[in-house]
């Protein structure tokens, strides 16, 4: 089990390179990473960007919301709209798929994904 000792926090962008209630996609070595702004909560959150359904890097062009009576946000990808918690990366479609989740923070103008 990881802690936060083990985390790694890597510069992804600056906060106006992502647009408000959207998102943007960040390489790090081989992986893309999907970064949401989710600014009508107030929040930033982080996922792998390829949609596990069809194998296609787009999640960081997905919509994002909330759902449920406990309003979990959430991005559906834009093509097939299957839909995954940006917290735990479980498909809230009712599929079996699951996606890779990041911690992130923001200091200063600047955000940060979190690596293990």
């Amino acid at each position: 089990m990881e802690t936060v000792a083990d985390i790694e926090w890597v510069l992804a962008c600056y906060t106006d390179d992502v647009p408000e209630n959207g998102g943007a996609c960040v390489k790090h070595g081989d992986e893309q990473i999907a970064l949401y702004n989710f600014s009508r909560r107030g929040e930033w959150y982080a996922t792998q960007n390829l949609c596990p359904h069809k194998q296609q890097m787009v999640l960081s062009r997905g919509m994002i919301g909330s759902t449920g009576e406990d309003c979990t946000p959430k991005v559906a990808c834009p093509f097939h709209k299957k839909a995954f918690s940006l917290i735990s990366g479980e498909c809230l479609s009712g599929e079996e798929y699951q996606i890779k989740t990041y911690p992130v923070k923001v200091a200063d103008g600047k955000v940060y994904i979190g690596i293990v």
